[in-house]
Order: C-alpha cells, then sequence, then structure tokens
C-alpha cells in the first residue's frame, strides 16, 4: 500500500556542502532541488500529502544570522518560481509554523501562500517553516482555553482540529535523512504511529529511487497501532 501521507525531515544540507567545500547556501539551494524531485516522484507514485520540516524555531534561534536570511531569500526565490508554478499545476501548498518574529517580507510572502485556493488540488505540500512541534500543541491548547470549552469537553480530536495539521490525515511514514535517527521537535503529535524510516543518504542526494526504497521498506512493516 502507497503511503497517503509522508513526512520528510530534510537534513544534510550543510554536510553536503562542507564536504564539497562549497557555501553552506548552496546545499540548501540543492536541497530545494532534491524537494522538487521528491514531490514529483511522491505525486507519480500515489502519495496524496507531503509534510516536510525546511526550518525550525531552533534552527531561527541557533544558526548564524546570514545562513537564516539566506534561508528566507531561498524561500522567496522558490515561492516565486517554483511554489507557484507547483499550485498552477493544482498543488495545495500550506506552510506550518509561527509567523510571529519572522521578517515582514517573509510574513507575506507565508501569508500569500497560505491564502491561495487550489480548486482542484490533487496533492498538497505543507512545508514546516519556523516551526516547532511542542510550540504547536501549546498554540492548539491555547485555542481550546479561549473557546472556553469546559476541561470534561476537551478531547484529542478536540486538540488535533487546532494542530497547523487540522483536518489531514496523520502522517503514515515519516523519512529522515542524513543518518541522525530522531525527530527534532517535529510533528510530536501526529506521528504517534508513524513508521520511521532514517537513511544516511543526504538531503541534496535523495531522489526517487531513494523515496522509493522508503516506500517499499514501510510495506513490509506491520502496522497495528497498540493491538
Amino acid at each position: 500500500m502507497i503511503p497517503y501521507h509522508i513526512a520528510i525531515i530534510m537534513d544534510g544540507n550543510r554536510r553536503w556542502a562542507r564536504a564539497r567545500k562549497i557555501p553552506d547556501l548552496a546545499g540548501h539551494e540543492e536541497g530545494h532541488e532534491a524537494l522538487e524531485r521528491t514531490i514529483k516522484a511522491a505525486r507519480d507514485i500515489g502519495v496524496k500529502i507531503v509534510t516536510v520540516y525546511a526550518l525550525s524555531t531552533e534552527n531561527v534561534k541557533e544558526r548564524s544570522k546570514r545562513e537564516v536570511l539566506g534561508l528566507f531569500n531561498l524561500l522567496r526565490k522558490t515561492y516565486s518560481t517554483k511554489l507557484k508554478q507547483m499550485m498552477k499545476e493544482g498543488v495545495r501548498v500550506s506552510v506550518l509554523g509561527e509567523l510571529r518574529g519572522l521578517p515582514s517580507f517573509v510574513r507575506k510572502i507565508i501569508t500569500e501562500i497560505n491564502r491561495k485556493e487550489i480548486e482542484d488540488t490533487n496533492f498538497r505540500l505543507n512545508i514546516a517553516f519556523n516551526y516547532g512541534g511542542k510550540r504547536e500543541i501549546l498554540q492548539a491548547i491555547e485555542k481550546i482555553l479561549k473557546s472556553k470549552v469546559t476541561p470534561k469537553k476537551v478531547s484529542e480530536e478536540m486538540l488535533r482540529k487546532n494542530l497547523y495539521t487540522g483536518g489531514q490525515p496523520d502522517p503514515e511514514l515519516v523519512i529522515r535523512t542524513g543518518g541522525r535517527n530522531r525527530l527534532s521537535n517535529f510533528l510530536l503529535w501526529q506521528t504517534a504511529y508513524s513508521e520511521f524510516y532514517f537513511t544516511k543518504v543526504l538531503w541534496p542526494d535523495f531522489d526517487a529511487k531513494e523515496l522509493k526504497k522508503a516506500i517499499v521498506w514501510y510495506q513490509t512493516q506491520k502496522r497495528n497501532f497498540g493491538r
């Protein structure tokens, strides 16, 4: 069975660049090429939703200002070229994360992306940008509290609806590239019963072949959801 929703932690851009003694941003740019390849492959295979971890709240705080600004500008460049074209082809793009703390031009781009309605959508791309899983859950709780619902009426479904991914099915498969075996604060609620596939392949080298390998592995797993 082909997973309906795949989540990807795109790790290894900087290591890929440093191994070639080129600027870190060149690795991120190559990572965007890998993303385009992967989305095309996922659509061709029959996946309906892909959620990618592009930039964490920790990255924004801890990485150098130069690198973070480069990532902001890369988002602007990608939006004006590849993302707009994807939308024309029926891809619904959503950016998940906090606007607070981002430069005005980045907030404007994200707002434009999230407001865009795609009538004949056949595929969804979620981009986790300035995203943190713990913060996402806290914000969902804050929304519930503001609705003044009584404690006895609070449910898992209520919290689920208030997450950034509200209304979407949870990912069946999580892929992490780059040889790290952890979630790094990504989709903490949504991945409770996901299957985790870890590969040493650095993200800029990821392609259709590697995606198919992950899906073949997924198809060998027995999913019983605690039963």
